[in-house]
């Protein structure tokens, strides 16, 4: 009697490809983005492009990822990059101007948007992405520092599907991927590297230069998120970011140094159980999440292996000497227009300090100058949000000024 053959299982589903649209896709986090994308050309393409000013490197992508549309921020720029395109002969379709990035943004050409353009550049396209019910992957903090009610809002209204990029926020998302997960949630604790001047006392930090705050120890970072790392602002974005993501007050989310880097958060419980995400300080894990959550795909990324590690510490942070922390936790607690003044005034600084205009010490004091000179506004309206943001930078950079010429 001949044996039957044993059934055959029915093929799985393959997952349809996801287009992709990458904004800020020369920075560090758009580079990594990428590396993602193309370690999985079954299931993942890339659709759009989106650079502020650097055309050059943009068509170096273009040519490797080719994509449907190309944008660049500078609308000055925009022949620069027709023609760049028309002569590496891709059929890669230009844009300038931030109405066009919008546009792109909302674009139904495009599954999942990666924002990871830095500061308050980003929240236009982020919303608009957001409101096109779009899986949003974000890196750009400042979209929920500014505009963090607004934000959530779109994102509930028109069923997007927001995965936070940030390591942290990531690691926490991945501990607490949904409602019923986040039952007897007690606290939140966000990591910190401590950032190339951990352990420096105040007196130290007044001579640091700006080449030595974008040396990170730990992670490859762009020079503004460097230098908030140096400072601790961005550890005090991230809790402004993680009460929105997360809905919890300032005074259930804390904030530990951890200078290995390889605990990226925790997320603690009333039975008294804490859960931690870990891994390699690699930005490519937190996409590849994103990017195919709630399956999980290669990223590139090496193993942990902690026994080649050896050890993980922890300590408090120091507000006296890194008062940027303190300054966001208050913002934070003020509500309304406070988080859009600490951004606004965070940034400006940050930029006349890697120009040299200013010191180290003069950041921290510079926000918080801002946040006692600004009266507190509603948050009704991004129209509100928007001019409180202008009002603070124009304050702070009339306080540069008068620092730089005294």
């Amino acid at each position: 009697m001949t044996a039957m053959p044993p059934p055959s299982l029915p093929a799985q589903p393959h997952p349809p490809v996801a287009r992709v649209a990458v904004f800020g896709a020369t920075g560090s986090i758009g580079t990594s983005a990428l590396d993602v994308v193309a370690r999985h050309p079954d299931r993942l393409c890339v659709q759009t492009l989106v650079a502020g000013r650097h055309v050059d490197a943009l068509i170096a992508l273009c040519r490797t990822h080719r994509p449907v549309h190309a944008a660049i921020a500078d609308e000055r720029a925009y022949a620069a990059l027709r023609d760049g395109l028309r002569a590496a002969g891709l059929d890669t379709e230009a844009h300038a101007g931030t109405a066009a990035i919008d546009a792109l943004a909302a674009d139904a050409g495009s599954d999942i948007v990666v924002a990871a353009i830095v500061g308050a550049a980003g929240l236009s396209s982020t919303l608009a992405a957001a409101r096109a019910g779009k899986r949003l992957l974000l890196a750009n903090k400042e979209s929920l520092v500014l505009a963090g009610e607004l934000l959530m809002s779109a994102v509930r209204d028109h069923g997007a599907d927001i995965v936070p990029i940030d390591s942290e926020h990531n690691a926490i998302f991945q501990c607490l991927p949904n409602a019923e997960a986040r039952a007897g949630l007690k606290r939140i604790q966000l990591t910190a590297s401590g950032g190339p001047f951990r352990g420096r006392s105040r007196t130290e930090l007044a001579s640091v230069t700006p080449a030595q705050a974008v040396a990170h120890p730990k992670w490859s970072m762009g020079p503004k998120i460097s230098v908030d790392s140096a400072t601790l602002m961005n550890k005090g974005l991230e809790v402004i970011e993680a009460h929105h993501l997360f809905g919890l007050p300032g005074n259930r989310i804390d904030v530990l140094v951890h200078p290995q880097s390889l605990v990226h958060s925790l997320v603690e419980f009333v039975d008294g159980s804490t859960l931690a995400q870990l891994g390699l300080p690699d930005m490519r894990t937190a996409l590849a999440v994103g990017f195919a959550w709630p399956e999980r795909i290669a990223s590139g990324v090496e193993r942990l292996d902690l026994l080649a590690h050896g050890r993980l510490d922890f300590e408090p942070p120091d507000l006296e000497a890194f008062p940027c922390l303190r300054l966001a936790y208050a913002a934070l607690d003020a509500g309304g227009s406070g988080p859009a003044v600490l951004n606004a005034a965070n940034e400006t600084a940050v930029s006349a300090f890697l120009q040299g205009r200013i010191g180290f010490l003069s950041i921290p004091a510079l926000v918080e100058e801002a946040l006692q000179r600004m009266p507190h506004a509603d948050a009704a309206s991004l129209d509100a949000l928007l001019a409180a943001d202008a009002t603070a930078r124009a304050t702070t950079l009339d306080a540069i000024s008068r620092k730089v010429n005294a």
